[in-house]
């Protein structure tokens, strides 16, 4: 039965893998304007993870952010103003961090190649390029993003998907952006380096619901676990590894982990829920999946990083990424 639900999951329709392209971007953009760019971003990025190797999740995360909201602009990295609270201020990307660490890399590209790249495209390489230095794959960027010039909190708050979602709600923001659910699967793996916040999952362990004390889904003794690393009077401030077996290695271990029903979050949980998402899980959660994952995670982040582009002449490129020209 395993097996028959797989294939079904393999045999999506082609049509829906095109579509999740949103935009067609070459990989050789910067050939003559800027050669040496994929080069500097990686060997400044590999110095900063040199030095917090913990630094390579939120990288990551802060492209899939950027992504979901006004599409793959930099957006998230505009700072506030007197006259609009930006996407970095919201309560959805209030745990998001490494923006100190873009501007270093968009300075030291700069440097080479003054006005050029984009910090869109510098988002995209670097998100690449802390799975890679993560022991995760290699893939190849597309480039040619331009970088947009609004950044709304209340945008962030309607398009980036809570940790309480199930899983309909997930497919169906997936397909909003242009992706689909072997997309949410796959992107769902990056859970396998980081941490989450405590009060992103508190609701699981005591009071979930009127019948439950705690969810049902989230195995028993993990949830004790988790009570006793989330305690204290500074809970806010807490940390948990999403994977607590290789917490800075990109591998398949996350698969594991929600396949025993101890993924962290219920949108963990609800890939469960689904048989597509779980004959995925259930596939890639044993060594012979790693290979599949690898490719497949290169492709999903490919047609997330086209999701509603600028090209050509629209928006900018910004000089610093924080703030428009």
């Amino acid at each position: 039965m395993e097996l028959k639900i797989f294939l079904i999951f393999l045999l999506v329709p082609f049509f829906l893998l095109l579509h999740s392209y949103a935009a067609k971007l070459p990989y050789d953009f910067y050939k003559h304007s800027c050669p040496k760019v994929e080069e500097i971003v990686y060997r400044e990025t590999a110095r900063l993870i040199a030095k917090d190797i913990t630094l390579a999740a939120p990288l990551l995360r802060m492209h899939f952010h950027d992504c979901f909201v006004r599409g793959c602009d930099a957006s998230i990295l505009l700072d506030s103003t007197p006259s609009f609270t930006a996407e970095k201020d919201s309560a959805m990307d209030a745990t998001v961090s490494g923006y100190g660490e873009i501007d270093q890399i968009k300075a030291a590209v700069e440097k080479e190649c003054p006005g050029v790249v984009s910090c869109a495209d510098i988002l995209a390489m670097v998100a690449r390029d802390s799975v890679k230095l993560n022991n995760g794959p290699y893939y190849k960027v597309p480039l040619g993003r331009r970088d947009g010039t609004v950044s709304l909190a209340t945008e962030a708050q309607a398009n980036l998907p809570p940790h309480t979602f199930n899983i309909n709600q997930l497919i169906s923001l997936f397909n909003l952006k242009g992706l689909d659910i072997k997309d949410l699967v796959i992107l769902s793996g990056a859970h396998t380096i980081g941490q989450g916040h405590c009060t992103n999952f508190l609701n699981r362990l005591s009071n979930f619901s009127r019948t439950n004390s705690i969810d049902p889904s989230l195995n028993v003794g993990y949830a004790q676990q988790l009570m006793n690393q989330c305690a204290g009077p500074n809970v806010a401030s807490i940390s948990v590894n999403m994977d607590f077996q290789t917490p800075t290695k990109f591998d398949i271990d996350y698969y594991k982990i929600v396949k025993q029903h101890k993924g962290l979050f219920e949108t963990d949980a609800a890939l469960l829920t689904n048989p597509i998402t779980r004959a995925y899980v259930e596939h890639h959660s044993n060594p012979s999946g790693t290979h599949n994952f690898f490719e497949d995670f290169g492709k999903s982040m490919v047609r997330m990083g086209g999701i509603e582009v600028l090209t050509g002449n629209q928006g900018q490129i910004r000089k610093i990424c924080s703030r428009v020209n």
